[in-house]
Parts: C-alpha cells; structure tokens; sequence
C-alpha cells in the first residue's frame, strides 16, 4: 500500500490561481484581437518595459547579437541542435507515406504533409531558455515547415545574445523579441505587422500555458503544458544525494514545479528527506526550489515495483528519472510519462538541454493521452483515394448506397446511386438504396 511521508498543496488549494490566470488571458486576448500592433505594444511596454521600433530582429540586429557570444559557446549551441537534429531526422524517417490497392481499382494512400507556418515561443523569465529554441524550431525545420517565425521576451531592454543565436542556428525564419502573452497572442492572431501561424508550440509560464490554451482550435499547439514537474523512482541501489539532487534540479524551474520521490524504501525516502534539507542550504537557486519542494514536493514510500508503476502511472508525471536495479522494469511496464531517463548515468537535465530528445513533455497528467513534441507534431498524415475503374466505382458505390440509406443520408446516397447507374449500369431509384448482389 502506497504511503505519503510527504503531501504536496490539494488541488483545490491550486483553484484560485488557475482562475486568476484564466481570467487575466482572456482579457490579454481579446484586447490584442481588437487593437493589434498598438496593444502588443502596450502589454509589452507593461510588462517587459520594452517597445523598440520593431519588434523583428534584421539580419543586422541578429549579426549583433550573435558577435556578443562567445565561440565556445556558440560550438555548445550548435552540439545541442546536432543532437536534437540527428534523432528528429531519425524520427522523421519513420514517417512515410502510404499508397496501396485495397481492392482492384480502388487507390488509397496518405501524404505526410508539414504544417505551413509555426510560431515558437522561448521563454527568458527568470531563466534565458536557449534548450527550448533547439527543441522547437530545429525540429519544425526537420518536419520542413517552410516558415518559422521565434520569439523570446527581451533580456536587459535587449534581445538575449545566446537565445538569438541558438533560434538563427536552428533555422528561424524570423526572429521576434517579445515575450508573455502578448507574443503568443500577436504570433497566433497576426497584427499589421506580424503574419498569423498555424500552430504555436514551446513551453511558457503559466501565463503563456493558458493563452496557447485559450488559442487552441484557432491555431494548433503541440500540447496543454504547466509547470515543470519531475517523478523519481529509486531504491537501494542508489543514495539519499543522487535522488535529493535530480528533485532539486528540476524544483528550481519555478516556485510551482512538483517534484515527487517514489521508493521502495523507507530508509532512502527518509534520506532524501534530510539531503534535500541539505541541500536546499548551498544551492544557489534555493529560493526557488525551496518553495516549490515545500508546497509540490512528495515522498511516496511502496512495497514493491508492480505498486511503483501503479503509483508512477497515475501520477503520469512529464520526467521520469529510473535509478533502480532494473530500470527496464518501467520501460517495459509503464504507459503514463513524458520521457523516461533510465538508470542513474542519465538525467533530466541531459534531456533539458543537449541529449536529442525533445524537452517539450505533457504535463498535468497529459501523459495519460499524448506525448511530447517531436518531428510528427508538425506534420499532417493526409489521406487520399483514386478509384481507376469502372467495376469498382459501381462495387464501392452500392456498398456506399445502402449504408446511407441506413442512416438516412439520402444526399449522400445520391452521390454514391449516380456512379452506380453511370458505371455499373444499374438503374438504381433516386434516393433509393443500390440493390445487393449485384
């Protein structure tokens, strides 16, 4: 039987903020529909204090930025997005299309077409996100999407160096330093000056998180995201430091990040407990993870592996870290995750920011009905049939016929009876059901 050492806040407890933000969104949304470039630039005047001339980089502006970082760290950058370039190019080669007979002279087949165009947004609050440009516009391009337009908030009444750089290397057809809602907003809705996207993907505060919300069925998204959260199993095999250590990097995104221990021992759990204590007394980012472990962190103590993958499933948390004596136990067995990292030599942080796979995860138990972003999200799989010759057009057709008639779709059989009498030469009654066993 599962048992908590540590609770986290009740989700009611949670409600009041939740509705806050929502409100706040919509009210944001509305205001930049109406009033297009002159209301993006009031909220980015509000928020960001920030209202340059344009808010598009020129190439001369992107020349500028990227002469202020660093080689070393430039070749960093471009080693990411290698990484991240190489397993979507992987990703995308599983991606096919399909044409095949069904039946003689029936054609059916589908094109795996890229989104047209696609917003992504880099958050650069507290933290300049550059990972985030890497995991979004490197792989739209991968997908092919044609145009990409990126944008992050400014960074010292500036464009962030480092993130500029990292969106101009991934391939970003237009560069955007605006940031919140109001860049969500101007890139989902388009202004006078900004065109409109089919799709908006990246993480963002819970601010950013509701707009894309708000926005979705107007444009796509790549997924429902909240905080970050971060879900470690362990046992004996590993120490108290390790667990403490990965908890603690991932509480540190943000003050509402939940951070979760699942154990199968009671002396590790109690362990964790009094390092994460320790810890949270040297870590520079302490501030942060401090209030996120005391308000959404959880110790959970289990009897056995089958009830660790109970518990992991219906927590369904976005990072899994395994450090177990058998990780492929919860590869093979566990359904509800964003992205797993097995074993203790790997962590969340070599996903975060440099390893290949995407950072952007489902969140809030999103895990339970969808995956994180990846090369596919941009892409459309779009079916399409031929039918070459007469015989079969008539055999489709009466099949088509009846069934509609089934239902009452007298239009519909209409459509199927005028290609049985033209091919099949069968004087089918209108709006009458084509006969059986022809």
């Amino acid at each position: 039987m599962a048992r908590h050492l540590k609770t986290a806040r009740s989700i009611a407890e949670r409600a009041d903020a939740d509705a806050q933000v929502r409100a706040t969104v919509e009210t944001i949304l509305k205001e930049i529909e109406a009033g297009g470039d002159a209301a993006v630039r009031s909220y980015s005047e509000r928020f960001d204090k920030w209202s340059p001339a344009s808010f598009r980089l020129s190439e001369q502006d992107i020349e500028a930025a990227l002469s202020k970082v660093s080689k070393s760290d430039l070749d960093d950058i471009r080693f990411a997005q290698a990484q991240v370039r190489n397993f979507a190019e992987k990703q995308r080669a599983c991606l096919t299309d399909l044409e095949v007979e069904t039946l003689p002279g029936v054609i059916l087949g589908h094109r795996n077409v890229p989104v047209e165009r696609v917003g992504c947004y880099v958050p650069g609050g507290k933290y300049p996100m550059v990972a985030s440009a890497h995991m979004s516009v490197v792989t739209a391009k991968v997908a092919g999407v044609p145009s990409v337009v990126a944008a992050a908030p400014p960074f010292q009444n500036g464009p962030h160096p480092a993130i500029v750089a990292a969106m101009h290397l991934a391939g970003a057809d237009e560069i955007l330093v605006l940031g919140g809602v109001q860049a969500v907003a101007a890139m989902a809705l388009g202004t006078e000056t900004i065109a409109p996207v089919d799709m908006l993907v990246g993480p963002g505060n819970a601010y950013v998180a509701e707009a894309k919300r708000q926005l979705f069925g107007r444009v796509g998204i790549d997924l429902f995201a909240g905080p970050t959260e971060t879900l470690v199993i362990a046992d004996e095999t590993v120490d108290a430091e390790i667990c403490a250590t990965d908890l603690l990097g991932q509480a540190e995104h943000g003050p509402t990040s939940p951070a979760i221990l699942l154990t199968n021992s009671e002396k590790l759990a109690r362990e964790t407990l009094a390092e994460i204590d320790r810890l949270l007394s040297i870590l520079p980012t302490a501030e942060i993870a401090s209030v996120s472990w005391r308000d959404f962190g959880e110790v959970i103590v289990c009897d056995s592996y089958e009830e660790m993958v109970a518990e992991a499933d219906r927590i369904a948390s976005e990072h899994v870290q395994v450090m177990t004596a058998d990780p492929d136990y919860f590869l093979n067995n566990m359904r509800n995750y964003g992205a797993l990292f097995l074993g203790p030599r790997t962590n969340v942080a070599y996903g975060d920011k440099v390893i290949g796979t995407n950072h952007t995860l489902p969140t809030r138990r999103a895990a339970r009905y969808t995956g994180g972003l990846w090369v596919g999200k941009f892409i459309k799989t779009c079916t399409y049939q031929k039918v070459t010759s007469d015989a079969a057009s008539a055999e489709i057709g009466a099949y088509c016929s009846r069934l509609c008639v089934l239902e009452g779709f007298l239009g519909h059989a209409e459509q199927a009876n005028v290609r049985v009498r033209r091919y099949g030469g069968d004087n089918v009654a209108y709006a009458s059901a084509a006969r059986a066993g022809r």
